[in-house]
């Protein structure tokens, strides 16, 4: 094991360097990598932002508008650049957390073991998803609650309340921070309901939801609708979505890491960690609720695993604690126990493999060899080729404007939100073309209020419709009504490392004639 001084000013200079190679690495990856399906579309939040949005709350859009200098700088670095700032801060919030609790190691240890979580380091700190500001508040809420029970002082229940808010304004999970703190007060602290800054720390938490309230009254409260839809138990019991969930969990928050959390949870239940019981019964309340429901959910439909990642990096606070105690400090060093070591070398094997397997495909993950079929295999090309598709899309338009059969004006098609995000960032936005799309309702998410704003349908209108052999769409089938010709252009491949990852197929829709949609005829389909 490595030993480290038990000093405080040495513990926080590790800190502090640990946080910048953090940072660092961070940052690459955030410049190096194109957008996944999902990040891309968070992008439209920053472009056409509102009070709210069909799949989540406002605040990633914000984020990103506020990094990004609202989009002055709209590369892909700039776009994350709030992953990367916000997980940094996180780490240190952790830190805090564990040193509250317990001590500077407690929180090393929790600043360790949080960087190792790939939902922390890639997830909410290379990726811009609603999970960006969602961890920030949601780490800063718990801090909040664990010093009014440790100071007693109202103005951090008070600032609970802010914080639990400004974590349901990024994601609707974030009530879970509600949740947990009126299961903690019902089971071990019932006098706090004598509290008044209970409530209005309560009323905090509302008017900060205002947002979403309002743009859902105005909307047939269609996000609240599209979200009840995707959890719950109507549906036939399949186990295997239930292990697909545990895998998921697993490798989300890293192997190492969720074992440990089991551990000690199993530790605190049989009463082996003598530290911070309050905050012991604290995180508990707020974390299992979450990760219990969830797995709940998972026995009738499919979950994705991130979804209750935030209670896992909880769970990271009450593993560090039990850590610490198991490795006390002796003749003024303590060590760092060979599980975080590990958990840590987990995530630097996960960072390397995955960014070298987006950019070279050295594992051949998919083994089609049809022009149809390549890359249908190989979720790692959902990151790869959008810019190359950009360049050689560019030089496609213009042979066909310069032979007059399609011109300047036309925009580009699609009738899903994914990938016409890609569309619209890659090969539009740099060109000066409009995107639109048209398609069943609840696939095309904020492209329903997009359309409106990009001035609708209107008939005689010809569009670029662009799709790729891992997601492929016939244009026939979906808008033979629509257009009075579909013609077939040109194959675009895209390549990595020499082969051929995947191919797109573009298409020419000449002359609109289908009855022009608006947002209201879109809204009736839901």
């Amino acid at each position: 094991m490595m030993r480290v001084k038990d000093n405080e000013q040495q513990i926080k200079k590790m800190l502090f360097g640990f946080m910048a190679i953090s940072v660092l690495v961070r940052g690459v990856l955030a410049a190096w990598l194109e957008f996944g399906n999902d990040e891309v579309y968070y992008w439209t939040y920053a472009l056409y932002p509102d009070w709210s949005h069909f799949d989540h709350p406002p605040m990633v859009g914000w984020m990103i508008q506020l990094f990004s200098l609202n989009l002055l700088f709209d590369s892909e670095f700039f776009v994350r650049l709030a992953s990367v700032v916000l997980m940094t801060v996180n780490t240190y919030v952790i830190f805090r957390i564990g040193k509250d609790i317990k001590d500077d190691r407690t929180g090393f240890y929790a600043a360790l073991l949080y960087t190792a979580s790939i939902y922390a380091f890639v997830i909410t700190g290379v990726f811009i998803m609603p999970d960006t500001p969602l961890m920030l508040f949601w780490l800063l809420a718990f801090w909040m609650a664990v010093r009014f029970d440790l100071k007693k002082e109202n103005k951090y229940l008070v600032l609970f309340g802010l914080f639990a808010g400004l974590a349901m304004l990024s994601k609707y999970s974030g009530a879970f921070l509600w949740g947990g703190m009126g299961l903690y007060v019902l089971l071990f602290d019932r006098k706090r309901l004598k509290n008044p800054y209970l409530y209005l720390a309560a009323l905090i938490s509302a008017i900060c939801c205002l947002p979403i309230l309002y743009w859902n009254m105005q909307n047939e409260f269609i996000s609240f609708g599209f979200h009840s839809d995707r959890v719950g138990l109507i549906g036939k019991f399949n186990i295997n979505y239930l292990l697909t969930e545990i895998v998921g969990e697993s490798l989300q928050n890293n192997p190492v890491n969720y074992v440990l959390a089991i551990i000690a949870v199993v530790a605190t239940f049989r009463g082996k960690i003598k530290t911070g019981k309050p905050a012991q019964r604290l995180l508990l309340c707020m974390a299992l609720p979450m990760i219990l429901l969830f797995l709940f959910f998972s026995l009738t439909r499919p979950m994705l695993p991130h979804w209750n990642a935030p209670a896992y990096c909880l769970l990271i606070v009450l593993t560090s604690i039990w850590l610490s105690e198991r490795n006390p400090v002796e003749d003024g060093r303590f060590a760092i126990p060979r599980s975080v070591v590990a958990a840590v070398a987990v995530l630097l094997v996960v960072v390397v493999v995955g960014s070298a397997e987006i950019k070279t495909g050295f594992i051949p993950l998919d083994r089609h060899t049809e022009p149809e079929m390549v890359g249908r295999e190989d979720f790692t090309v959902d990151m790869y080729g959008w810019r190359q598709l950009g360049t050689k899309f560019e030089v496609l338009r213009q042979n066909e404007i310069a032979e007059g059969r399609m011109n300047e004006e036309d925009g580009i098609i699609g009738s899903e939100w994914f990938p016409l995000a890609n569309l619209d960032y890659y090969v539009a936005r740099p060109l000066g073309m409009r995107v639109m799309a048209l398609g069943w309702a609840s696939m095309l998410h904020k492209y329903i209020w997009i359309n409106e704003i990009r001035g609708g349908f209107h008939q005689g209108e010809s569009y670029w419709f662009i799709t790729e052999s891992r997601y492929l769409k016939d244009p026939n089938a979906i808008y033979q009504k629509q257009f009075e010709e579909i013609r077939m252009v040109d194959t675009i491949p895209v390549e990595r490392c020499g082969k051929t990852a995947k191919n797109f197929f573009v298409y020419s829709c000449k002359n609109f004639i289908g009855r022009p949609k608006t947002k209201a005829d879109f809204m009736a389909q839901m």
